[in-house]
């Protein structure tokens, strides 16, 4: 075999991977690379804060829909501190009310 043929292969397979690499540039862009994206576009989970308690322990705050969760993970063990958090959130009308001593 010349050069020219391992020149040639060269050649084939760089073009393959950068239009590989573009494919998948582009479905990222498009919003295509989350395998588990909601189908309305709206994501239902999120990590909203992570606190770091040690080099092993660390607490996470989650949201799924409307409800957030408090989690510690550590090396060993994973423990749900609060789940539940804000399923019924007070309208600011509500607590207004409240404030102003106004019972309904």
């Amino acid at each position: 075999m010349s050069l020219d043929v391992y020149l040639r292969f060269a050649i084939s397979l760089v073009a393959v991977v950068a239009l590989i690499v573009a494919f998948g540039w582009i479905a990222r862009r498009l919003g295509w690379g989350g395998r588990f994206v909601a189908r309305s576009g709206e994501r239902r989970l999120a990590v909203l804060e992570v606190l770091p308690l040690d080099g092993k322990r660390r607490l996470v705050l989650l949201r799924r829909d409307a409800t957030e969760h408090l989690v510690l993970l550590g090396h060993d063990k994973d423990v749900v501190i609060e789940a539940g958090i804000g399923a019924t959130p007070a309208k600011p009308a509500d607590f207004a009310a409240l404030v102003h001593g106004e019972a309904s």
